[in-house]
């Protein structure tokens, strides 16, 4: 492993190397990299590129109190904890987080989402039988699945799955289910108490799950996917790769990839389809130019942005995590880890991953550089890896009512989606007001929402596939939102 010093040296040298490319970081408003990879030949605005783009207009509070918007922007409450209803009649749970938008026609969509809840919660998924993964996981999370339209309007809200944990985010398949991810450990026997209950989870967590929109249901685990904190993931377009992030510390958590078996092609039923140990799980490895392993992510500044790193992958000893949690199964060096590697999301060329933060002791490195957030480009074809998005630590203490009106700083993006127009649109999870940004390769990161109730991070955003609705969750109280507005003449 390198020293610190030289480690930086060879960072610096990249970073000339990379030289003249023209990305840029503002402030506490980044700009997406310009040429972002996977967006070559897109033209936001119908404009050419290096034309700019049409900035949204400022927000504008909501006499209701609870979501700012731009002018000409409105939004509806689809599902609201504790008040709307499931179809069998129970409470909308509680916790929303990743979700994924699916169109059925006629002007309506079905939206699954995630419930980031472990045992004994209040407003937990309710177990509904089909759907139970662990009887002993009472009040704890799951998935519901909505039905929506243009409007907003609830048509109705039942449960996809039940008796998981810790629902956090995910990922939507190419043949149209969500795969939903455990970002938990816990192991059978692990006794729980909570809002006047208390148990025992009789099974193992910390997978991933198989979940669909019309019904069916499937409440087994993706073992082969590996047990850990998931957070998020994206399939690649050939149906070969699965690329997951893991959100946890202690060591810092690791970005994965599943290659398939050989000959095998994923689709629906994975959890039918494919072994406990089928296929190959292993962790990433961003190579420097001298041939090193990154250690951390976090050793890479705004001076690397649109500079694309080598990958390599070091497979995984036991995905299970038998008795080694799996991120613990790899020495310190060997690969390349990142404190919480949060949202994923695919496009044909490649994937997006977040990480939101790491700027406190033990968040990283002595030697590695304190941020508020960074968006990185993996590239399936190159299998290189490039920073295209970095939000510098600024120190801040706002917090209250006044923060959520006053401080328009960004950091702690979380959830990432890419929009119909191949621009990203970010939840922040951060410090004082919470944003839900645009950033585009044409310009600066913007605010297009913001939480006026409380500091309650934004989760789960996802546009519609006819780019006229952009559905997001504020976590706490529990609130789905349909945002509606003129999005082409601003992102398309």
């Amino acid at each position: 492993m390198s020293s610190p010093s030289s480690r930086r040296s060879v960072i610096a040298g990249g970073a000339a190397a990379a030289a003249g490319v023209g990305f840029a970081v503002t402030g506490a408003m980044p700009s997406l990299a310009q040429g972002s990879p996977g967006n070559d030949t897109a033209k936001p605005n119908g404009k050419a590129k290096g034309q700019g783009i049409v900035p949204f207009p400022p927000l504008q509070d909501d006499p209701d109190g609870l979501l700012a918007l731009p002018a000409g922007f409105s939004y509806a409450v689809v599902t609201r904890a504790g008040v709307s209803k499931l179809d069998e009649g129970q409470l909308t749970p509680n916790a929303h987080d990743g979700t994924a938008v699916f169109t059925t026609g006629r002007g309506r969509y079905r939206l699954i989402q995630n419930h980031e809840l472990k045992a004994g919660s209040p407003l937990g998924v309710p177990h509904v039988a089909g759907t139970v993964y662990d009887e002993g996981a009472i009040d704890a999370g799951g998935c519901t699945v909505i039905s929506t339209d243009s409007r907003g309007n609830n048509l109705g809200e039942f449960v996809g799955i039940s008796g998981t944990s810790t629902n956090c985010a995910g990922g939507p398949t190419p043949w149209g289910t969500w795969l939903t991810c455990e970002e938990t450990e816990d192991r059978a026997g692990k006794a729980w108490s909570g809002n006047g209950k208390s148990g025992t989870y009789a099974k193992n967590h910390g997978y991933v799950f198989e979940v669909f929109h019309d019904g069916r249901h499937n409440p087994k685990p993706i073992k082969a996917f590996g047990r850990y904190a998931h957070e998020a993931l994206a399939i690649d377009r050939a149906r070969k790769h699965v690329f997951l992030s893991e959100d946890a510390s202690g060591p810092n958590g690791l970005f994965y990839r599943w290659t398939a078996p050989e000959g095998f092609e994923m689709g629906a039923n994975l959890a039918d389809r494919l072994g406990d140990t089928d296929g190959v799980l292993a962790a990433m490895q961003i190579l420097m130019p001298d041939g090193s392993v990154l250690p951390d992510v976090a050793y890479l500044t705004s001076a690397q942005l649109g500079l694309p790193f080598p990958v390599r992958w070091k497979e995984v000893p036991d995905r299970d995590a038998t008795t080694t949690s799996v991120r613990k199964q790899f020495a310190d060096g060997e690969v390349t880890r990142g404190k919480k590697f949060e949202g994923v999301w695919g496009t044909d060329e490649g994937a997006y991953v977040v990480n939101s933060f790491a700027f406190s002791d033990g968040d990283l490195p002595a030697d590695a550089v304190p941020h508020d957030g960074m968006v990185w480009f993996y590239n399936y074809k190159k299998e290189t890896i490039q920073l295209v998005a970095y939000f510098p630590h600024q120190k801040t203490g706002a917090s209250g009512a006044a923060a959520r009106y006053d401080d328009l700083t960004f950091d702690g993006p979380d959830n990432v989606t890419v929009t119909p127009w191949g621009s990203l649109v970010l939840a922040e999870d951060g410090v004082g007001a919470s944003h839900v940004l645009s950033a585009t390769p044409y310009g600066p990161t913007q605010a297009i929402a913001r939480n006026q109730l409380n500091d309650s991070e934004f989760t789960g955003p996802t546009f519609s596939d006819d780019g006229k609705v952009l559905f997001v969750n504020m976590q706490t109280p529990g609130l789905t939102f349909a945002i509606t507005g003129p999005w082409e003449k601003y992102l398309g």
